[in-house]
């Protein structure tokens, strides 16, 4: 039986290991770390379980595709349920507004609040609905890098129609033309925070996002998000997959131009087809260092990373969901701090993740466990521990003066994780969430390719290579990698 390794048990990695099984291959994977699942995560203290990474599910299709390769139902090993509401939203002047799934009511409920006619809200929904559907055959589920996506009738359309896509204006610039209320602009502004981007230097084309959530809704994973990636490492083990934990990778091995295994802390290990899930960064300078490297690539700008607070709360709050966004007052010094200074604004637009909404169990009776982060720059050997004090000082100011509630007396426990921490647990450079940042029109074609044009048999795949990252596009990376390998 022909053998497949796959460095890294991050989601894409457990993913491209499920899909390469499917295909026949005796697999293997190897991961630095003594647990699966790389930045999805999760731990517990003092009675408060929190998710330690991502926190919106969105397209959840893609993760019962894998299960439905092996004709098994996921719904007997993995379930999740639809929120009737997707966020609530908060500003300083003490307006609030909340997002539903139904995308009727919320143009309606929008109109209302930030004055603006219906059609025009439609109107932008439809552009966002024709983005998706013009570009996501050729940008989201193939190959950039392969001559055989552009020759087809799918491109020729999307070339037809490029004026519809905003390529040529920032999402900002976009979203301003298109409603006068700031509040409006900022909130449509946020969506280039989901592959760790600026709204003020974004293309206009990442307005198609708020239609993947309002088409396939948001859900809350049972048992919290964790249990997307411990259903599928579960699924993996059973279908055969091996997995070698605290047995990190050192170097990718090759001879004649093709890859022939790797090499780890323990031992070396030979293999037909080389799958690396690890940051396209670390995997050229410390697992292929002798390979040429692609600078275009690697020296992009990197994405935004984050700053967490896992705060336990002795109190409850019904005014807050699931997901939940406290805007900042001046989002575009916010953004212009984070890529040009790499620093932090003294006011902050602040997201409170609350799974004890869904799961009670998850904080104790009376109690909330709250996921808190902000947008931050990268690891650039600032100093992250006054960089942290300044900013949890001033995110509880920001959540008191909101909720008229003294938050500090009620936090019982905290934890935090800071980019620095980000990039030494996930190998993720400059601790970076999803690789290179889209602050380009080009950003999508700079992406890696998800395989190798040094090394026949070796393939990429996850957050930083095509087609970006968060857990859709991670899992569609693997989709694509996987689809460029023959069967066994």
């Amino acid at each position: 039986m022909s053998k497949a390794i796959i460095v890294g048990a991050g989601i894409t990695g457990i993913a491209a290991a499920l899909r390469l099984r499917s295909k026949g291959y005796e697999v293997e994977v190897f991961e630095n770390n003594s647990y699966a699942g790389g930045k999805i995560h999760a731990f517990e203290k003092d009675g408060f379980r929190f998710d330690v990474g991502p926190s919106l599910f969105t397209m959840p299709h893609f993760v019962d595709e894998l299960f439905n390769l092996f004709e098994i139902n996921p719904r007997e090993h993995f379930n999740y349920k639809i929120k009737e509401n997707i966020c609530n939203y908060f500003w300083e002047d003490g307006s609030s507004f909340s997002v539903h799934k139904d995308r009727e009511r919320f143009i309606l409920e929008a109109s209302e609040l930030f004055d603006v006619r219906p059609q025009v809200l439609e109107k932008y929904l439809n552009n966002a609905a024709d983005k998706y559907n013009l570009t996501s055959g050729i940008f989201l589920k193939k190959s950039l890098h392969k001559s055989r996506t552009y020759f087809s009738a799918e491109t020729f359309k999307a070339l037809l129609q490029m004026y519809k896509l905003h390529i040529g204006q920032s999402l900002n610039q976009l979203n301003e033309t298109s409603f006068k209320d700031p509040r409006l602009v900022q909130l449509f502004n946020r969506y280039a925070t989901y592959n760790g981007s600026s709204p003020y230097q974004t293309p206009g084309i990442m307005s198609m996002i708020p239609h993947l959530e309002m088409h396939y809704g948001t859900y809350y994973p049972e048992g919290g998000m964790h249990q997307i990636s411990q259903s599928l490492f579960r699924l993996a083990e059973q279908q055969g997959v091996r997995f070698h934990f605290s047995e990190g990778v050192e170097t990718i091995s090759h001879s004649r131009g093709r890859a022939t295994g790797v090499k780890t802390v323990k031992e070396s290990y030979v293999s037909d087809i080389v799958v690396s899930n690890m940051d396209i960064y670390p995997t050229y300078h410390k697992l292929l260092p002798e390979l040429k490297k692609p600078e275009k690539t690697l020296t992009q700008e990197r994405s935004s990373s984050a700053l967490i607070f896992y705060w336990g709360i002795n109190k409850s709050f019904p005014e807050l969901d699931l997901h939940n966004i406290f805007f900042s007052r001046d989002y575009k010094e916010e953004f212009r701090r984070i890529f040009q200074e790499k620093d932090l604004s003294d006011d902050l637009t602040v997201y409170i993740n609350i799974t004890s909404k869904e799961d009670p169990e998850h904080a104790p009776p009376g109690g909330e466990n709250w996921f808190v982060m902000i947008n931050a720059p990268g690891n650039y050997g600032q100093d992250w521990e006054d960089l942290n004090a300044k900013a949890r000082k001033n995110i509880i100011s920001k959540i008191s003066r909101v909720l008229k509630v003294p938050i500090e007396d009620h936090i019982v426990t905290e934890s935090i994780m800071d980019p620095v921490k980000i990039e030494k647990d996930t190998s993720s450079y400059r601790g970076a969430l999803y690789g290179a940042a889209s602050n380009s029109k080009f950003a999508a074609f700079l992406r890696h390719p998800n395989f190798s044009g040094q090394l026949k048999n070796l393939y990429f795949c996850g957050g930083s290579v095509h087609p970006g990252g968060g857990i859709p596009l991670c899992l569609l990376s693997a989709k694509i990698a996987t689809d460029l390998i023959p069967e066994a």
